[in-house]
């Protein structure tokens, strides 16, 4: 696919091939978003770890110092004093049997997160096959399968976000907003970072952080040094 001129021209202000400083790579991601909409800045961490083995999965969530600067909505699917709590706590929507049939029948999902109580992960299963290539089948790894809904709602409007190592053994994650500046960024890379690394499995062996690039959502890759 062609490059647009702003992404040509991005490209001629940076040497690829160089491994920056995290602090300069975000300064450099600034530089080359040049989108006239407020881009998305992620991360893309590749690790030395083999995905097919169940041992060496890299997964987890962190809550993110500064958020992501999108507004998340939340759907809840809970019943009784569950469901109560959840539109306290500032669900968006909250429901049960109707939600998941809702699911089924109109392929609903104006929704970012799921969140769910243990008591209705049986139902769940019903729309497993339509969450999960979606990112949204709720989970106990990731939080989102919890009897504290009021902490699972609160973490994820705050910038609570799931990292998980792909197919080809690398996490993509957002760590923001091109408006968040280069500080409250680098906040925000350094708590993933943290998290990432704490994730290592045991089952891992020889170098586990393999590479670390920084992207905006149209811009060119930028090498960050890791130690």
């Amino acid at each position: 696919m062609a490059k647009g001129k702003n992404y040509r021209d991005s490209v001629k202000e940076l040497d690829l091939t160089k491994a920056y400083e995290a602090k300069e790579a975000i300064e450099n991601v600034l530089k080359t978003a040049k989108a006239k909409f407020d881009e998305t800045i992620e991360l893309h961490v590749r690790l030395g770890v083999d995905p097919k083995q169940a041992d060496q999965q890299v997964r987890g969530t962190v809550v993110l110092p500064n958020g992501t600067g999108k507004d998340v909505k939340v759907l809840v699917i809970a019943k009784g004093e569950k469901a109560e709590i959840a539109e306290k706590a500032g669900a968006d929507i909250v429901g049960a049997e109707e939600i998941i049939a809702k699911i089924l029948s109109e392929n609903y999902l104006d929704f970012d997160v799921v969140i769910t109580s243990p008591d209705m992960m049986g139902q769940m299963g019903r729309v497993a096959k339509i969450l999960g290539p979606k990112g949204l089948m709720p989970s106990p790894k990731s939080g989102t399968v919890t009897t504290d809904i009021e902490k699972a709602i609160k973490d994820t409007k705050a910038g609570k976000v799931e990292y998980r190592v792909d197919k080809t053994a690398i996490v993509h994650c957002p760590i923001g907003k091109k408006s968040f500046g280069v500080e409250k960024l680098l906040e925000n890379y350094e708590a993933l970072m943290e998290a990432i690394v704490k994730a290592k499995p045991s089952a891992a062996k020889g170098q586990y952080v393999k590479s670390v690039y920084t992207a905006s959502t149209m811009g060119p890759g930028i090498k960050v040094n890791h130690r």
